[in-house]
């Protein structure tokens, strides 16, 4: 007689010792995520330089007003773009992306790829550092030119939703990416990344709350500093996953 409480399954279960779950995940190139970061780097300054200079004034006023029609300045569009817009621009928000990075450690660490975990930890609070410091450096205000469709608040310049989210999502993929010994796998997971992340950081601007230039610079600033931390928290994040306070944390060992 079978046990209600107990799950009968149709076709026996696979044998634990067939699911293999790596120890250690294939390292990054480091000179590569150096090269890119050195690449995104030289265009997150050449932002900062442009903004600071006001040289950006043409590009922000054709961003904001390309999605925008008729007198009142109306998003352009079927009501559907406009949720898909919000939806887009919700997965960069604070709530959201913290959650998936809070899910993305657990994750990695039930893998046992606590270099990984502790590497993608470090990675995203010193991103949001970096970002808020920037913030409160330049303190740019919030477009007027066009109607907000969603509130905001602080200031303008870096775009916290594209810088967070470009290092939310590409140290996310790095991490995972790590899993795989195949470059197509890899190019294909941080490039699906970055690409979301783009589609956030331009979700700022259909919106009304972000000149382009904040979030052009956001995302370079971002996706620069997530690929510098893969390259240079590589060590310490090593270390760390090897000491016990880090191996006391680790569900796969409980």
């Amino acid at each position: 007689m079978n046990d209600p409480d107990n799950v009968t399954p149709e076709e026996p279960p696979i044998p634990a010792e067939t699911v293999l779950l790596p120890s250690r995940g294939f390292t990054i190139d480091r000179r590569k995520a150096l090269a890119a970061a050195a690449v995104l780097w030289a265009g997150y300054a050449f932002m900062v330089w442009a903004v600071a200079n006001d040289r950006t004034g043409s590009f922000d006023q054709w961003g904001l007003l390309f999605y925008r029609t008729g007198d009142q300045l109306v998003a352009r569009g079927p009501e559907l773009l406009h949720e898909a817009v919000r939806d887009v621009t919700g997965l960069g928000g604070v709530f959201l992306r913290n959650l998936f990075a809070i899910a993305a450690v657990v994750a990695l660490l039930f893998l046992k790829l606590r270099r990984e975990a502790v590497l993608f930890a470090a990675t995203v609070v010193m991103g949001w550092l970096v970002n808020s410091g920037m913030k409160a450096l330049v303190g740019r205000p919030r477009p007027e030119i066009v109607p907000h469709l969603t509130e905001a608040g602080g200031a303008s310049f870096p775009s916290g939703h594209s810088f967070n989210a470009a290092v939310v999502y590409i140290a996310m993929a790095l991490a995972f990416a790590s899993m795989s010994a195949r470059h197509s796998v890899r190019y294909t997971i941080v490039g699906s990344a970055m690409i979301l992340s783009a589609m956030i950081a331009w979700s700022r601007v259909m919106l009304g709350v972000h000149f382009p230039s904040d979030v052009a610079a956001g995302w370079l600033g971002g996706a620069g500093w997530a690929f510098l931390a893969a390259a240079l928290l590589y060590a310490p994040a090593k270390a760390a996953a090897d000491s016990e306070t880090v191996q006391s944390f680790d569900p796969a060992t409980h």
